[in-house]
């Protein structure tokens, strides 16, 4: 009896160390292990036949379906974040699979069409039976303590976007470009499941996981989201190529840019710019800051600055004057401007640039990224980090070089005497050092094109900005034609030292 006695007391025992240990939470290697054990099996696109109410519906009658905000998971929690849906339908016909993270364990949030308004009456469901969503989004009190603003968006593929204060939406971001700007065609991996880990009631930083699938790639991600004037979000990604990728875009931007003050396609339209972005920003490892003024030219325009160590790059709204715009619903002036900052993966290669050709604002035809100069091979496996921020500032806070403000062009030419065979350009340029120079004879003009003629080069101060400005006129040839600008110290203490962003231009002929 003694000795089952004692057997029986040690299987409580070691059977109480078994309940007592916690299972492990969910964290972004689990998502990692899914993404590997994904890649390791043939795509499977979905094959979710929707109802033709749903397939049926114009972008318009989409907007009308709307989240019922008291029916989200943690509404009324006390907790500084809530989360709203988006119904299927329109053109968001992929679902996704959405789990919340609480004590660590994931649950999964299932659809319920009861939580749903059309034109703010009962949403007519049908039977539709367990579709999933769209995407959702995340509400924080973003701008005033007692109303949840609208702070990140995931929708429609690997899409998503964020809002710093007193922002508005506008350009998006992407988990990865594939094969953007080939003839092949482009390919739009999808983010299928999410993982949103809940916070504590004095969290102000929320944490998403999610698992990218395409034809050629899978990729667990991790989203760490800051929300405030600047809403920073830490991204990492974990590639795992099922076949060999010609052109892998990491940390890809996609903004629309119409028309603006250095566009020559004409648009018969009341407004003076129309844009989410008026230009791309890279700081390379040459310590230069570039400053690509973007247009919509009638053809099609691409744009690589090789680099051996990137160390930032974005797309920018720069100008903030709402007079420029005039646009009461838009409101372009408030769109946010988002910079990458490299961590990890961000080595040999270039900051690549994709400017489409479009008539419409509807349309995003601007996309930057990085492409790795490596080649992205399949069965192998990728790691990316890289932090967002989406910001209303005109330059990153931590560039000390005078920001290029606006560009414009016409017909070259000295006073009294214009020429056609020259295009003049006129540069502004403001802020950063350039506040300390009183005098245009302190600064040298530095213009090189790497075909053509440059000619009439002069630096004036700007009266009206307060800042300096360059003109030069230029005359091509029959080359596309990469043009670079910028000012240089002559005075003493800092003589020969850039002190502006450099210009960078592409020109057609």
């Amino acid at each position: 009896m003694k000795k089952y006695f004692i057997v029986g007391l040690m299987m409580c025992f070691f059977s109480g160390i078994a309940m007592s240990e916690e299972i492990p939470s969910f964290k972004y290697n689990n998502v990692v292990v899914k993404a590997r054990e994904l890649a390791s099996k043939k795509y499977k696109p979905q094959d979710l036949k929707l109802p033709q109410e749903l397939l049926s519906m114009d972008y318009d009658a989409f907007r009308n379906v709307r989240y019922v905000r008291e029916e989200g998971p943690w509404y009324g929690k006390n907790i500084p974040f809530e989360i709203q849906f988006f119904h299927m339908g329109s053109i968001f016909k992929n679902s996704v699979r959405v789990n919340e993270i609480v004590g660590g364990k994931p649950r999964y949030i299932p659809y319920e069409s009861h939580a749903f308004t059309n034109k703010d009456k009962p949403f007519n469901s049908k039977e539709f039976g367990d579709i999933d969503y769209a995407g959702f989004r995340l509400h924080y009190p973003l701008n005033t303590p007692d109303y949840y603003d609208e702070l990140i968006t995931f929708l429609g593929a690997s899409y998503f976007r964020a809002l710093g204060q007193g922002q508005k939406y506008g350009i998006s971001a992407r988990g990865l470009a594939i094969d953007t700007g080939l003839q092949t065609g482009e390919e739009f991996p999808i983010f299928k499941e999410f993982w949103i880990k809940k916070p504590a009631q004095r969290n102000r930083n929320i944490t998403i996981y999610a698992l990218l699938d395409s034809k050629s790639v899978t990729g667990a991600y991790e989203f760490f989201i800051q929300p405030g004037k600047t809403t920073k979000v830490d991204v990492t990604a974990t590639i795992f190529p099922r076949e060999d990728i010609k052109k892998l875009g990491v940390a890809p931007l996609t903004s629309m840019y119409l028309f603006g003050e250095n566009t020559k396609t004409k648009f018969f339209d009341y407004r003076p710019e129309v844009h989410d972005s008026d230009g791309l920003l890279v700081f390379n490892g040459n310590n230069e800051w570039l400053w690509r003024p973007l247009d919509n030219s009638k053809q099609l325009r691409m744009s690589s600055f090789v680099d051996h160590k990137v160390k930032g790059f974005g797309l920018f709204q720069r100008d903030r004057n709402a007079e420029h715009y005039q646009d009461m619903e838009a409101y372009y002036e408030q769109r946010p401007s988002v910079w990458i900052e490299p961590l990890i993966g961000f080595t040999k290669g270039s900051v690549h640039l994709v400017e489409i050709p479009s008539d419409k604002e509807i349309h995003d035809n601007v996309v930057a990224f990085f492409w790795p100069d490596k080649k992205i091979q399949k069965g192998m496996e990728y790691l990316f980090k890289y932090r967002m921020y989406w910001m209303s500032d005109e330059v990153p806070e931590f560039s000390d070089k005078a920001y290029i403000d606006s560009t414009y062009s016409g017909v070259g030419g000295v006073a009294g005497s214009p020429s056609e065979t020259f295009t003049k350009f006129v540069i502004d340029f403001k802020g950063g050092k350039l506040e300390k120079i009183e005098n245009e004879k302190d600064l040298k003009p530095v213009v090189s094109a790497s075909s053509g003629h440059i000619n009439n080069v002069v630096v004036q101060k700007n009266t009206i900005s307060g800042g300096y400005r360059l003109f030069f006129d230029y005359k091509p040839d029959e080359k596309t034609a990469e043009l670079r600008a910028s000012l240089v110290s002559q005075k003493e203490e800092d003589k020969g030292l850039v002190v502006t962003e450099i210009w960078s231009y592409q020109f057609l002929p």
